[in-house]
């Protein structure tokens, strides 16, 4: 009985504590979905976290905000992608896997070292670097949404990554059936070459439909297969940010035992310890979120979907998105994008063409083009 009085003012403080700045965040996110509505080539996403950093800069939301906002742009964002799952069933995404695996995994690969290589070289790095290049080689702001929480990458490095990639989809979607037709590519080539070489839903869409019907039906089909992806590449960073963190632990515990002169021997009883820290980290390597993801998949080729409610899910999906990425405007250190600079936005450029190049490539020697 104790334990219910104590824990339900507290419920309903947190609930109190975040219905502000999230109310904040989804008004942004309709007026940012209604902006959408009549200028689709653009969508809600960008639209919200444009009006969200303009905001942001205005008002400067203060303490009584914060916690609906950081709700927003973490949990909200992890929810959509779990709904995203719903857009694909396993038959499709084996079926188009398999005829687009080679031009899927050769864009992604190259895209990604090349992040590496470019990014290092033009000396941008730490998290704007691997949002950029998973948000080109993936699935543009869904691929940032998901990478974001696994790497605990800043408000103001998401801004940019998003508004990076917006900047090079909408480029896309006016130069790419220009070189379509050059090229004189059939509707199933240029399906393939938007599927894997444009970023968000929205913006392959618009490229195949301008190019076809049935480019665009194949189009949408390969770019939800793609956005399997987001999960080895969330798994791997995990990884890699959990090696790191452990890093830095055994790093501090060497540093604190060097300065105990006389420390005593650890007792044999603890020795069992690291195994038991191991497996925990092996579980935490899979955000729940991404486990969220493949469920709602599996459940929709059981077909326990019907096409209203997979239509209905795949609207939220969206909408969610843009909840948070207007809470991340709200909160975007917009000094902090004044001090990354331009580079940024050249990566993007050049991951742009190569992945874009890679693309034609790999359907030229594969015989596709």
């Amino acid at each position: 009985m104790n334990t219910q009085h104590v824990t339900t003012p507290a419920v309903a403080q947190r609930i109190g504590a975040i219905v502000p700045g999230l109310a904040v965040a989804v008004a942004i996110a309709i007026v940012a979905t209604v902006i959408g509505r009549f200028l689709p080539l653009v969508g809600s996403a960008v639209p919200g976290i444009v009006i969200g950093v303009v905001l942001g800069i205005l008002l400067r939301p203060g303490a009584r905000l914060r916690p609906g906002i950081q709700f927003a742009s973490k949990f909200v964002l992890q929810l959509a992608v779990v709904l995203l799952g719903a857009q694909l069933t396993i038959g499709e995404a084996a079926r188009v896997g398999l005829e687009s695996l080679p031009v899927m995994l050769g864009t992604l690969i190259v895209c990604l070292l090349a992040a590496w290589l470019l990014g290092k070289a033009l000396g941008v790095i730490g998290d704007v670097r691997t949002l950029i290049g998973v948000g080109t080689g993936i699935c543009g702001a869904s691929a940032i949404a998901a990478v974001a929480p696994v790497i605990g990458a800043v408000s103001a490095d998401v801004a940019y990554a998003v508004s990076t990639i917006f900047l090079f989809n909408i480029t896309a979607v006016i130069v790419f059936p220009v070189v379509g037709h050059l090229l004189g590519m059939s509707q199933h080539a240029f399906g393939l070459f938007a599927g894997t070489a444009v970023n968000d839903t929205s913006s392959v869409v618009a490229a195949a439909t301008t190019y076809g019907s049935s480019a665009a039906n194949y189009a949408v089909v390969v770019k939800l297969v793609r956005t399997l992806m987001i999960i080895p590449i969330s798994i791997g960073l995990a990884a890699l940010v959990g090696r790191r963190e452990r890093a830095r632990e055994l790093a501090a515990a060497a540093h604190a035992e060097s300065g105990r002169r006389d420390a005593p021997e650890p007792l044999q009883d603890a020795a069992p310890a690291p195994a038991r820290m191991s497996v925990r980290r092996v579980f935490r390597l899979v955000p729940w979120f991404l486990i969220g993801f493949v469920i709602m998949a599996i459940v929709s080729s059981l077909g326990l979907f019907p096409a209203p409610a997979r239509s209905a899910l795949s609207t939220t999906s969206v909408f969610l998105i843009s909840v948070a990425l207007s809470a991340i405007g709200l909160s975007t250190d917009v000094g902090a994008l004044r001090r990354a600079g331009a580079r940024p936005l050249v990566l993007g450029a050049l991951l742009w063409l190569v992945v874009a190049s890679t693309s034609l490539a790999l359907q030229w020697a594969t015989g596709t083009i």
